[in-house]
């Protein structure tokens, strides 16, 4: 039995609930699927579907609002998060999901994939990252299974999600604290080669200005718990930046840079690796203002 958990703001469901529904139904599953309309300005509408429901909020809850408030709808034990953008790379998507159930983990992440096609050149700064960062083989994510955590598809037990997600405030990056957390609860965790086309790219200069929100997001959650174990590469070189009293440079280095690095960031070929040095820069930036 399982809970298909989808917040949506502004973003048509209608192939992702079709394709998961004939999965579903192919193997007689016990499931529900609960929908959720985070006030988008144009409501979202979805056919009548067997165990479908769409649930409208009134006001915008933002991501970790709409999951908890999801999970507190939800009637079974198992919750599978999906983003609304994304769609199963394989027919066999929720079949491996229920196989994976049977074993002794609590939390299961199946990864996003990208298709091949280059998008438009305002757009690419989000695919190179995803292709280098996200899309990497469950091999690879399990040698340290807490990095690489992406919440856009990840199955769960009710009880350990709500009670993580407890006392945490929204803000975007927040995959990478959500990571900490389950590391620090000692919760198991096991990655899985059963992807999902992550279809809704923004431009690049949207990208960017989301990264900076999550270096954000991630400086309040380091001053709050310095001492929480992690596995993330950018507040690891900051925390090494800090007790070096380096993170000034840091911070004249992004003023000195910003426009250069932004152009190159939003423009045709943009570089992954400038991108984690204009993060790390900024969070040093915003660290001494």
């Amino acid at each position: 039995m399982i809970s298909i958990l989808i917040p949506s703001y502004s973003y048509d469901v209608s192939n992702l609930l079709e394709e998961l529904h004939l999965q579903l139904l192919q193997q007689n599953y016990t499931f529900e699927i609960i929908v959720l309309d985070d006030a988008s300005p144009k409501p979202i509408k979805i056919k009548t579907l067997k165990n479908t429901i769409l649930l409208k909020a009134e006001t915008n809850f933002g991501r970790l609002k709409a999951r908890r408030f999801l999970a507190e709808k939800a009637n079974y034990k198992w919750l599978l998060f999906l983003d609304a953008d994304v769609l199963p790379k394989n027919s066999n998507f929720i079949q491996f999901y229920f196989d994976a159930i049977k074993t002794k983990y609590d939390t299961f992440f199946g990864g996003f994939s990208y298709y091949n096609t280059l998008p438009k050149k305002n757009f690419r700064l989000r695919y190179y990252y995803g292709k280098s960062k996200e899309q990497a083989d469950a091999l690879i994510r399990n040698r340290n299974p807490y990095k690489v955590i992406i919440s856009g598809n990840f199955l769960i037990k009710k009880d350990i999600f709500l009670s993580l997600n407890f006392n945490l405030k929204d803000g975007y990056g927040l995959d990478n604290y959500f990571g900490a957390l389950l590391k620090e609860n000692k919760i198991s965790v096991k990655h899985l080669n059963n992807e999902v086309y992550h279809l809704g790219l923004e431009k690049s200069a949207d990208y960017l200005v989301k990264k900076e929100a999550a270096a954000k997001t991630l400086l309040v959650l380091y001053k709050r718990n310095p001492n929480i174990k992690h596995d993330n590469d950018l507040l690891e070189w900051f925390s090494r930046l800090t007790k070096l009293k380096l993170t000034l440079l840091g911070k004249w280095f992004y003023k000195l840079f910003e426009n250069i690095m932004r152009t190159q960031l939003t423009g045709s070929k943009p570089s992954i690796l400038l991108l984690q040095l204009y993060r790390l820069s900024y969070l040093c930036f915003i660290a001494r203002n």
